[in-house]
């Protein structure tokens, strides 16, 4: 299959080494300056040090020479840039399937990718690829599940026959919505879980905050037409562990340095990446109260991030909560 991967950041990067050694994969890359030391290195060193580059895998710098050919598109920007992106594909009339990586809410507007898929670019087959999955263990070739969903279950089951293999697993879900709330969610709950360990808080605070994260994941994922089984799942509780207990996680990152007393704007800085947790907490924690979903967890997050209250405050206002039935 030919493949073209749009954004060269650093999970568009792994995603296209992933699948080079089976298709014909051509990376995007919107930066001249950057495709430029790619094209030098064969190596993405500013965004994915140390994974070379197939002599197959394609670098291009033009849109419209890019997708041309393509029989599946993956965009790989962040969130932010999803909306531009599908409008770009929708100028050049293209008429393949488009995947997305990105995890999040859409800033400003609150919606989730497919929403913003519906409304720039219809009529086109399309999911999302999610689940617990690292890039830097990705592009280093180690084991790896995730889940390709979408609203057409025949088309989720086709697309990820033709991605699965190598160390690559792939299983199917026609819960999209369930998909993306899941991944979008869990970087909340990992800011959270990185301020837990920041604080020096223990591994019984840690397991409890990723359980009750769980929880109003599943919350907000049912109310917004999701399925409950799904955050079981690889786009659900897989995700959220991978994110709430890996070092590699940008978003436990951010949670680790808030505890540490540094400013938002430092720890974004110092990271040097993007975490999507930070405008999907205060997207997340607005959608809540207008549909009056019970995230407690997300609340606190959102009033740390905009600085109402202090890491050791947020904490001590979750556990002030009255007690209240586990289901709940």
């Amino acid at each position: 299959m030919n493949i073209t991967v749009l954004a060269a950041g650093a999970w568009g990067t792994a995603l296209a080494l992933a699948f080079a050694p089976r298709h014909r994969v051509t990376l995007w890359a919107r930066e001249p300056d950057l495709l430029q030391e790619m094209a030098r290195d064969r190596e993405n060193r500013r965004f994915l040090p140390g994974y070379p580059f197939p002599e197959e895998l394609r670098l291009e710098g033009d849109l419209a020479r890019a997708v041309a050919g393509a029989g599946l598109i993956i965009v790989a920007t962040p969130i932010a840039g999803l909306r531009p992106t599908l409008a770009a594909l929708g100028r050049l009339r293209v008429g393949v399937p488009v995947l997305w990586v990105c995890k999040g809410f859409e800033a400003g507007t609150g919606k989730l990718p497919h929403e913003v898929f519906d409304a720039t670019l219809p009529g086109l087959a399309h999911g999302v690829l999610s689940g617990p999955s690292f890039a830097q263990e990705v592009a280093a070739g180690r084991p790896t599940a995730i889940a390709l969903a979408s609203r057409d279950g025949e088309f989720a089951r086709e697309m990820a026959q033709a991605l699965h293999g190598g160390h690559l697993r792939i299983y199917a879900s026609s819960d999209l919505v369930g998909a993306e709330v899941g991944g979008a969610v869990k970087n909340v709950l990992a800011i959270a879980t990185g301020v837990c360990d920041g604080l020096q808080l223990g591994l019984n605070a840690r397991a409890a905050l990723v359980t009750r994260g769980l929880a109003e994941i599943a919350r907000l994922g049912v109310a917004l037409g999701g399925r409950k089984e799904t955050f079981m799942g690889l786009a659900g509780v897989g995700d959220l562990i991978l994110t709430c207990t890996g070092d590699l996680s940008r978003n436990r990152q951010v949670g680790l340095g808030l505890a540490a007393g540094k400013p938002l704007s430092q720890v974004l800085a110092e990271l040097g990446h993007v975490a999507e947790g930070v405008p999907t907490a205060l997207e997340v924690n607005r959608l809540a109260r207008r549909m009056g979903v019970d995230m407690p967890i997300t609340a606190a997050v959102a009033d740390l991030l905009e600085g109402r209250v202090s890491a050791a405050e947020a904490v001590s206002r979750l556990m002030a909560r009255d007690p209240k039935d586990e289901a709940c």
